[in-house]
Protein backbone atom coordinates (compact mmCIF):
# COMPACT_ATOMS: atom_id res chain seq x y z
CA UNK A 1 0.00 0.00 0.00
CA UNK A 2 1.66 3.24 -0.82
CA UNK A 3 -0.93 5.83 1.05
CA UNK A 4 -3.18 5.56 4.68
CA UNK A 5 -5.30 9.00 5.17
CA UNK A 6 -6.43 8.63 8.94
CA UNK A 7 -9.15 10.74 10.15
CA UNK A 8 -10.51 10.03 13.67
CA UNK A 9 -14.38 11.59 14.01
CA UNK A 10 -16.42 12.54 16.47
CA UNK A 11 -19.64 13.27 16.07
CA UNK A 12 -19.12 14.48 12.40
CA UNK A 13 -22.32 13.94 10.30
CA UNK A 14 -22.47 17.54 9.03
CA UNK A 15 -19.01 17.36 7.44
CA UNK A 16 -18.08 13.95 6.45
CA UNK A 17 -19.35 13.61 2.84
CA UNK A 18 -17.73 17.09 2.28
CA UNK A 19 -14.72 15.55 3.83
CA UNK A 20 -14.99 12.12 2.00
CA UNK A 21 -15.18 13.80 -1.29
CA UNK A 22 -12.12 16.44 -0.99
CA UNK A 23 -10.38 13.79 -0.02
CA UNK A 24 -11.02 10.99 -2.06
CA UNK A 25 -10.17 13.51 -4.76
CA UNK A 26 -6.75 14.37 -3.64
CA UNK A 27 -6.14 10.49 -3.11
CA UNK A 28 -6.94 9.98 -6.77
CA UNK A 29 -4.96 12.99 -8.20
CA UNK A 30 -1.87 11.58 -6.19
CA UNK A 31 0.97 9.87 -7.89
CA UNK A 32 0.27 7.14 -5.61
CA UNK A 33 -1.16 3.85 -7.12
CA UNK A 34 -2.72 2.21 -4.27
CA UNK A 35 -4.13 3.70 -1.34
CA UNK A 36 -7.01 3.75 1.49
CA UNK A 37 -9.05 5.88 4.03
CA UNK A 38 -9.46 4.75 7.40
CA UNK A 39 -12.06 6.80 9.52
CA UNK A 40 -12.56 6.16 13.01
CA UNK A 41 -15.62 6.61 14.69
CA UNK A 42 -14.89 7.55 17.89
CA UNK A 43 -18.10 6.97 19.79
CA UNK A 44 -20.15 9.05 18.02
CA UNK A 45 -24.21 9.31 19.15
CA UNK A 46 -25.03 11.56 15.83
CA UNK A 47 -25.49 9.83 12.20
CA UNK A 48 -21.54 9.73 11.66
CA UNK A 49 -21.05 5.50 11.55
CA UNK A 50 -24.30 5.30 9.92
CA UNK A 51 -23.15 7.85 7.33
CA UNK A 52 -19.32 5.88 7.36
CA UNK A 53 -20.99 2.78 6.58
CA UNK A 54 -22.72 3.80 3.89
CA UNK A 55 -19.79 4.96 2.49
CA UNK A 56 -17.57 2.34 2.84
CA UNK A 57 -20.34 0.35 0.89
CA UNK A 58 -19.67 1.98 -1.84
CA UNK A 59 -16.24 2.10 -1.89
CA UNK A 60 -13.50 -0.75 -1.27
CA UNK A 61 -10.87 1.86 -0.60
CA UNK A 62 -12.77 3.11 2.80
CA UNK A 63 -11.82 1.43 6.11
CA UNK A 64 -14.18 2.01 8.93
CA UNK A 65 -12.42 1.52 12.19
CA UNK A 66 -15.53 1.69 14.81
CA UNK A 67 -14.73 2.26 18.61
CA UNK A 68 -16.52 0.69 21.67
CA UNK A 69 -16.61 4.42 22.93
CA UNK A 70 -15.78 7.87 22.67
CA UNK A 71 -11.77 7.44 23.42
CA UNK A 72 -10.69 10.54 22.66
CA UNK A 73 -8.62 11.83 19.89
CA UNK A 74 -5.37 11.18 20.56
CA UNK A 75 -6.81 7.52 21.64
CA UNK A 76 -8.70 7.14 18.19
CA UNK A 77 -6.15 8.76 16.08
CA UNK A 78 -3.87 5.18 17.10
CA UNK A 79 -6.81 3.19 16.74
CA UNK A 80 -6.56 4.12 13.16
CA UNK A 81 -2.22 4.29 13.20
CA UNK A 82 -2.56 0.31 14.19
CA UNK A 83 -5.21 -0.37 11.11
CA UNK A 84 -2.28 1.62 8.86
CA UNK A 85 -0.60 -0.63 6.39
CA UNK A 86 0.88 2.56 3.71
CA UNK A 87 4.59 3.48 3.18
CA UNK A 88 3.65 6.91 4.10
CA UNK A 89 0.25 7.95 6.42
CA UNK A 90 -1.46 11.05 6.02
CA UNK A 91 -2.97 12.45 9.23
CA UNK A 92 -6.18 14.43 8.83
CA UNK A 93 -8.79 15.56 11.31
CA UNK A 94 -12.37 15.22 10.18
CA UNK A 95 -13.44 19.38 10.60
CA UNK A 96 -11.40 20.21 7.30
CA UNK A 97 -9.81 23.01 8.79
CA UNK A 98 -6.25 21.41 7.44
CA UNK A 99 -6.96 21.26 3.91
CA UNK A 100 -6.65 17.35 2.54
CA UNK A 101 -5.10 18.97 -0.88
CA UNK A 102 -2.16 19.64 0.93
CA UNK A 103 -1.20 16.00 0.88
CA UNK A 104 0.40 16.53 -2.61
CA UNK A 105 2.80 19.48 -1.82
CA UNK A 106 3.72 17.33 1.13
CA UNK A 107 4.49 14.27 -1.19
CA UNK A 108 6.87 15.96 -2.53
CA UNK A 109 8.74 16.78 0.63
CA UNK A 110 8.13 13.26 1.87
CA UNK A 111 9.62 11.58 -1.68
CA UNK A 112 12.75 13.93 -0.84
CA UNK A 113 13.88 12.28 2.00
CA UNK A 114 11.65 14.18 4.45
CA UNK A 115 10.08 11.75 7.21
CA UNK A 116 7.50 13.69 8.66
CA UNK A 117 6.50 16.31 6.68
CA UNK A 118 3.84 18.56 9.88
CA UNK A 119 2.01 21.36 9.04
CA UNK A 120 2.78 24.70 10.80
CA UNK A 121 -0.48 27.07 10.94
CA UNK A 122 0.69 30.34 9.14
CA UNK A 123 -2.69 31.61 9.75
CA UNK A 124 -5.85 30.16 11.85
CA UNK A 125 -9.03 31.39 10.30
CA UNK A 126 -12.00 31.02 12.45
CA UNK A 127 -10.84 30.68 15.73
CA UNK A 128 -11.40 32.96 18.96
CA UNK A 129 -8.96 35.28 20.80
CA UNK A 130 -8.72 33.35 23.59
CA UNK A 131 -8.33 29.74 21.96
CA UNK A 132 -5.45 31.83 20.23
CA UNK A 133 -4.03 32.86 23.67
CA UNK A 134 -4.75 29.29 24.92
CA UNK A 135 -2.44 28.15 22.29
CA UNK A 136 0.29 30.35 22.32
CA UNK A 137 0.85 30.16 26.04
CA UNK A 138 0.14 26.14 26.26
CA UNK A 139 3.41 26.04 23.36
CA UNK A 140 5.32 28.31 25.09
CA UNK A 141 5.03 26.21 28.34
CA UNK A 142 5.71 22.80 26.67
CA UNK A 143 8.68 24.20 25.10
CA UNK A 144 10.14 25.05 28.50
CA UNK A 145 8.82 22.37 30.50
CA UNK A 146 10.17 19.91 27.39
CA UNK A 147 13.16 17.97 27.65
CA UNK A 148 12.52 17.55 23.85
CA UNK A 149 11.90 20.12 21.41
CA UNK A 150 8.22 20.02 20.06
CA UNK A 151 7.39 22.49 17.05
CA UNK A 152 4.95 25.22 18.33
CA UNK A 153 1.79 25.95 16.70
CA UNK A 154 1.70 22.25 14.82
CA UNK A 155 -1.58 20.08 15.66
CA UNK A 156 -1.68 16.24 14.08
CA UNK A 157 -1.76 17.17 10.84
CA UNK A 158 1.12 15.51 9.01
CA UNK A 159 2.85 13.32 6.77
CA UNK A 160 4.60 10.90 8.63
CA UNK A 161 7.12 7.76 6.59
CA UNK A 162 6.59 3.69 7.45
CA UNK A 163 9.97 3.89 9.20
CA UNK A 164 8.46 7.00 11.55
CA UNK A 165 4.90 5.03 12.03
CA UNK A 166 6.33 1.80 12.97
CA UNK A 167 8.26 3.24 15.59
CA UNK A 168 5.59 5.06 16.72
CA UNK A 169 2.99 1.66 16.43
CA UNK A 170 5.93 0.32 18.89
CA UNK A 171 5.48 2.70 21.65
CA UNK A 172 3.18 1.63 24.74
CA UNK A 173 2.31 4.44 26.07
CA UNK A 174 -1.47 4.70 28.15
CA UNK A 175 -1.35 8.87 27.93
CA UNK A 176 -0.39 10.06 24.53
CA UNK A 177 0.15 13.00 23.15
CA UNK A 178 0.87 11.97 19.07
CA UNK A 179 2.72 15.12 17.88
CA UNK A 180 5.07 15.20 21.09
CA UNK A 181 5.74 11.18 20.25
CA UNK A 182 6.76 12.07 16.53
CA UNK A 183 8.57 14.65 17.52
CA UNK A 184 10.26 12.39 19.91
CA UNK A 185 11.27 9.80 17.60
CA UNK A 186 13.23 12.15 15.53
CA UNK A 187 14.74 11.43 11.90
CA UNK A 188 14.38 13.84 9.51
CA UNK A 189 11.44 16.52 10.02
CA UNK A 190 10.42 20.06 8.71
CA UNK A 191 7.40 22.10 8.76
CA UNK A 192 5.10 23.09 6.00
CA UNK A 193 3.82 26.11 6.38
CA UNK A 194 -0.06 26.81 5.11
CA UNK A 195 -3.29 28.60 6.47
CA UNK A 196 -5.62 27.17 8.62
CA UNK A 197 -9.46 27.45 7.69
CA UNK A 198 -11.94 27.73 9.72
CA UNK A 199 -14.31 25.04 10.43
CA UNK A 200 -16.79 23.58 7.65
CA UNK A 201 -19.11 22.77 9.85
CA UNK A 202 -20.48 21.90 13.28
CA UNK A 203 -18.34 22.94 16.76
CA UNK A 204 -15.07 21.93 18.45
CA UNK A 205 -15.58 18.79 20.48
CA UNK A 206 -12.63 20.05 23.10
CA UNK A 207 -13.83 21.78 25.81
CA UNK A 208 -12.06 23.42 28.03
CA UNK A 209 -11.88 20.79 30.64
CA UNK A 210 -10.30 18.27 27.72
CA UNK A 211 -7.69 21.08 26.59
CA UNK A 212 -6.17 21.04 30.40
CA UNK A 213 -6.43 17.49 30.33
CA UNK A 214 -4.79 17.42 26.72
CA UNK A 215 -2.14 20.42 27.83
CA UNK A 216 -1.59 18.05 31.19
CA UNK A 217 -0.97 14.93 28.97
CA UNK A 218 1.56 16.98 26.90
CA UNK A 219 3.55 18.06 29.65
CA UNK A 220 3.91 14.96 32.24
CA UNK A 221 4.47 12.39 29.05
CA UNK A 222 7.44 14.68 27.95
CA UNK A 223 9.29 15.79 31.28
CA UNK A 224 10.02 15.57 34.63
CA UNK A 225 10.99 19.27 35.03
CA UNK A 226 7.71 19.75 37.27
CA UNK A 227 9.09 17.43 39.29
CA UNK A 228 12.07 19.33 39.72
CA UNK A 229 10.01 22.34 40.12
CA UNK A 230 8.18 21.10 43.04
CA UNK A 231 11.39 20.15 44.28
CA UNK A 232 12.78 23.85 43.91
CA UNK A 233 9.38 25.19 45.41
CA UNK A 234 10.19 22.61 48.74
CA UNK A 235 13.76 24.09 48.54
CA UNK A 236 12.62 27.75 48.76
CA UNK A 237 9.92 26.93 51.13
CA UNK A 238 12.48 25.59 53.65
CA UNK A 239 14.69 28.28 53.36
CA UNK A 240 11.70 30.73 54.12
CA UNK A 241 10.88 28.58 56.95
CA UNK A 242 14.51 28.68 58.34
CA UNK A 243 14.61 32.25 58.14
CA UNK A 244 11.21 32.95 59.90
CA UNK A 245 12.09 31.13 62.47
CA UNK A 246 15.15 32.47 62.97
CA UNK A 247 13.42 35.81 63.24
CA UNK A 248 10.35 34.59 65.49
CA UNK A 249 14.02 32.80 67.94
CA UNK A 250 15.60 36.72 67.73
CA UNK A 251 12.37 38.74 68.13
CA UNK A 252 11.44 36.67 71.32
CA UNK A 253 14.85 37.19 72.84
CA UNK A 254 15.52 40.67 71.71
CA UNK A 255 12.12 42.11 71.40
CA UNK A 256 8.72 42.95 73.56
CA UNK A 257 6.81 40.84 71.45
CA UNK A 258 2.85 39.34 71.22
CA UNK A 259 2.19 36.60 69.17
CA UNK A 260 -0.62 37.48 66.78
CA UNK A 261 -2.91 35.28 64.66
CA UNK A 262 -2.52 36.51 61.65
CA UNK A 263 1.23 36.07 61.13
CA UNK A 264 0.80 32.45 62.09
CA UNK A 265 -2.21 31.87 59.79
CA UNK A 266 -0.30 33.68 56.96
CA UNK A 267 2.90 31.00 57.53
CA UNK A 268 0.48 28.00 57.72
CA UNK A 269 -1.56 28.61 54.64
CA UNK A 270 1.80 29.88 52.86
CA UNK A 271 3.58 26.42 53.62
CA UNK A 272 0.33 24.21 53.46
CA UNK A 273 0.04 25.64 49.88
CA UNK A 274 3.27 24.60 48.22
CA UNK A 275 3.12 21.08 50.47
CA UNK A 276 -0.29 20.77 48.29
CA UNK A 277 1.15 22.27 45.13
CA UNK A 278 4.36 19.66 45.16
CA UNK A 279 2.27 16.90 46.45
CA UNK A 280 -0.50 17.38 43.33
CA UNK A 281 2.43 17.26 40.47
CA UNK A 282 4.05 13.85 42.60
CA UNK A 283 0.46 12.93 42.79
CA UNK A 284 -0.14 13.40 38.77
CA UNK A 285 2.94 11.22 37.66
CA UNK A 286 2.25 8.33 40.09
CA UNK A 287 -1.04 8.30 38.90
CA UNK A 288 0.45 7.77 35.12
CA UNK A 289 2.91 5.18 36.68
CA UNK A 290 -0.40 3.13 37.84
CA UNK A 291 -2.66 3.78 34.47
CA UNK A 292 0.95 2.50 32.90
CA UNK A 293 1.42 -0.67 34.85
CA UNK A 294 -2.07 -1.94 34.29
CA UNK A 295 -1.64 -2.61 30.68
CA UNK A 296 -4.90 -2.37 29.49
CA UNK A 297 -6.06 -1.94 25.89
CA UNK A 298 -5.47 1.69 24.81
CA UNK A 299 -9.38 0.76 22.76
CA UNK A 300 -11.47 -1.29 21.79
CA UNK A 301 -12.44 -1.57 18.27
CA UNK A 302 -16.39 -3.14 18.09
CA UNK A 303 -16.21 -3.74 14.50
CA UNK A 304 -14.49 -2.85 11.41
CA UNK A 305 -16.06 -2.16 8.05
CA UNK A 306 -14.74 -2.64 4.62
CA UNK A 307 -16.78 -2.79 0.99
CA UNK A 308 -15.80 -7.09 1.66
CA UNK A 309 -17.68 -7.41 4.71
CA UNK A 310 -17.05 -6.24 8.72
CA UNK A 311 -14.29 -7.91 11.34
Amino acid sequence: MDLSVIIPCYNEEESLHELYKRVLATCKKADVKTYEIILINDGSDDKTLSIMKEMSAKDKKLVIVDLSRNHGHQIALSAGLSQATGNHVFILDADLQDPPELLHPMLERARAGIDVVYGKRAVRKGETWFKLFASKAFYKTLSYLSDIKIPENVGDFRLISKRVHEQLQAMPEQHRFIRGMISWIGYEQEAFLYERDARFAGVTKYSFTKLMQFSIDAISSFSIRPLRISLVFALLGALLAMLLGSYAIYSYIFKDTISGWTSLATIITFFSSLQLICIGVIGEYIGRTYIQTKERPLYIIRQIYKTSGKK
